[in-house]
């Protein structure tokens, strides 16, 4: 039998660590960057690059707006998937809001969020940012802790440009479709909502109890006919959990000249109604 020469103490341990790390690296990828580059390698980055050009067509969608009738900063930004997106109503249902700016886009998730944070969120400079995202992160096999963990890299995104800009996490809701992630969604809930509270300025907000029914399932009439996106009776659930914190901690908006109460300006609501095609068929 052919012996090998016999390692120092020292010689073991550093090939113990590197046997250690690439064991770690192969188990936790790096990580992507809050402004939308990986660190690490050229390879590391391009492949993170391949995997986030999906949503090119999306960025350039909002580019293209933004180019046609560019929003004003300090508004009010959501951004996340699908549920988002198809939330045509934002304006008519924040209508004292001056600048809601629509971000949503089809298929999304939260680690897309963090990836594209520069392009979504914090070029626009917005007073406060709604997130809607983790769904889709645990229904393509991701596990709780790594939506915290996207989130926490959005966050920290966001108050290293915006220190001052409140940040909400609405939290993933139960649809009939994906009943089989709900004990997963739960858990993601509970991380983010502990993270969440632990912040200043920032709130969580439990979208996820109210749309339940007694025997604790997905109510049925808060979706469509897919059981995944929600239907115009789910849309005004949510306006009315959310229009508490729309403004909260921030000063009062302000109305148009002239008026009062509910009659304020025209919202400027940028959105992008024609994403890819394909976000229609695979959003979430």
């Amino acid at each position: 039998m052919k012996r090998f020469p016999r390692l120092s103490k020292l010689a073991r341990r550093l090939a113990l660590s590197g046997v250690l790390v690439s064991s770690t690296a192969a188990v936790h990828p790096a990580p992507v960057g809050a402004a939308g580059s990986a660190p690490g390698s050229k390879t590391t980055q391009s492949s993170s690059a391949s995997h986030y050009a999906r949503w090119q067509a999306s960025m350039d969608a909002f580019a293209s707006a933004d180019k046609a009738q560019a929003p004003a900063e300090d508004g009010v930004l959501f951004v996340g998937s699908s549920t988002i997106r198809f939330w045509t109503q934002l304006p008519q249902d924040f209508r004292d809001v001056p600048v809601v700016i629509n971000r949503g886009f089809g298929g999304s998730t939260m680690a897309d969020c963090q990836y594209f944070v520069k392009q979504l969120v914090l070029q626009y400079r917005p007073r406060q940012v709604f997130v809607y995202a983790g769904d889709n992160d645990l229904a393509e096999g991701r596990s709780p802790q790594q939506v915290l963990e996207s989130f926490e890299g959005f966050v920290a995104a966001v108050r290293a440009e915006l220190p001052d800009t409140r940040i909400a996490y609405i939290s993933i809701k139960p649809s009939p479709l994906r009943a089989e992630l709900m004990p997963k969604a739960r858990e993601a809930n509970a991380l983010l909502a502990g993270y969440v509270r632990s912040l200043p300025n920032s709130d969580y907000i439990d979208i996820f109890t109210p749309m339940l029914d007694l025997q604790g399932a997905p109510r049925a009439e808060l979706f469509g006919p897919d059981r995944l996106h929600m239907s115009d009776a789910g849309y005004r659930l949510w306006r009315s959990v959310i229009a508490d914190y729309v403004g909260r901690g921030q000063p009062a908006l302000q109305t148009a000249p002239g008026k009062a109460g509910n009659e304020t300006a025209a919202a400027a609501v940028v959105a992008v109604p024609a994403l890819a095609a394909a976000q229609v068929s695979t959003g979430r």
